[in-house]
C-alpha cells in the first residue's frame, strides 16, 4: 500500500468504501480497495476546493470604488493574460481569457502546494500534467472548429494558396497531413513532459536538501522551487495561447 498523506487518509476513511463500490460497479477494480483515492487526486481536490472558495470570496467582495488587495491581484493576473493573448491571438482573444486564467490558477496552485509540509505537488506525477495538456489540446481544437467550421481541417493540409497548382497542392496535402497530426500529438507530450519533469526534479532537490541540511540552506531551494513553479505555469499557459492562436488564426 502506498504511503498516504494525512489529507488522503481522511478522504479514504470518509469516502473510500463508496469510491470502491462505484469503481467496482463500473467494472474497475482498484489495486488497493481500502484506499482507492490516491494522493494525487486528493491534492487536486484540495486545490479545486481552495480555488472555488477563493473565487467565491473575491466575487462577494467585488467593488469599483474600493477594491481590496485580493481583487487587485486577480485583476492584475486577468489583465496580464488578456494583454498577452491579445498580442498573440489578436483582437478576438477576449473570449479565451477565462479558460487561460483558470488553467493558470490551477497549475500554479498545484505546483506551489508541494511547498506546504504534509502536502505534495500533483503536477510532479505524470497523470496530472497529461490531464492539463489534454484539456488544452481539446480546448484549442474545439475553438478552431467553432471559429472556422469544417474549414479548420485545412490547417492540417499545409498551405492553401489558391494560385498553387493542384499537382503541387494535393501531394503536399498528403505529405503534410501525417506531419501535422504527429505535430499536434507531440504538443501534448511536450506540455506534459516539460511540466512534470521540472516539478518532479524541483520536489526531489528540495526533499534532498531538507533531509541533509534541515536549517537555513533549504530556504534557497524553496525559493528556487517557487520560481520554477511560476516559470513552468507561465510557459504552459503561453504555449497553450500560441496553439490557440494557430487554431483560430484568420487568413488574410
Amino acid at each position: 500500500m502506498p504511503e498516504q498523506l494525512w489529507f488522503t487518509e481522511i478522504l479514504n476513511r470518509l469516502f473510500g468504501s463508496a469510491v470502491t463500490s462505484l469503481l467496482s460497479s463500473l467494472g474497475i477494480h482498484p489495486k488497493h480497495p481500502a484506499t482507492p483515492i490516491p494522493n494525487t487526486l486528493a491534492m487536486e481536490l484540495l486545490v479545486v476546493s481552495f480555488l472555488l472558495i477563493l473565487f467565491i470570496l473575491v466575487r462577494s467582495r467585488l467593488s469599483v470604488d474600493n477594491p481590496g488587495g485580493l481583487q487587485h491581484m486577480f485583476e492584475s493576473v486577468e489583465g496580464f493574460i488578456k494583454s498577452q493573448s491579445h498580442e498573440i491571438i489578436g483582437h478576438h482573444s477576449e473570449g479565451y481569457t477565462p479558460f487561460l486564467a483558470a488553467l493558470l490558477f490551477f497549475i500554479l496552485s498545484c505546483n506551489l502546494i508541494g511547498l506546504i509540509p504534509g502536502f505534495e505537488s500533483p503536477t510532479a506525477v505524470p497523470i496530472v500534467p497529461l490531464g492539463c495538456a489534454l484539456c488544452a489540446f481539446v480546448y484549442y481544437q474545439t475553438q478552431g472548429f467553432k471559429h472556422a467550421g469544417p474549414a479548420y481541417l485545412k490547417h492540417f493540409l499545409g498551405p492553401s494558396d489558391p494560385t498553387m497548382s493542384l499537382l503541387i497542392r494535393i501531394p503536399l496535402a498528403v505529405l503534410m497531413l501525417p506531419i501535422e497530426l504527429i505535430s499536434h500529438t507531440a504538443r501534448m507530450l511536450s506540455l506534459t513532459v516539460r511540466l512534470y519533469a521540472n516539478m518532479f526534479a524541483g520536489d526531489m532537490v528540495t526533499l534532498v536538501f531538507i533531509s541533509l541540511v534541515p536549517i537555513g540552506v533549504p530556504i534557497l531551494f524553496l525559493g528556487l522551487h517557487m520560481f520554477v513553479s511560476l516559470l513552468q505555469t507561465y510557459i504552459f499557459v503561453l504555449l497553450t495561447t500560441v496553439y490557440l492562436s494557430g487554431a483560430v488564426a484568420e487568413e488574410h
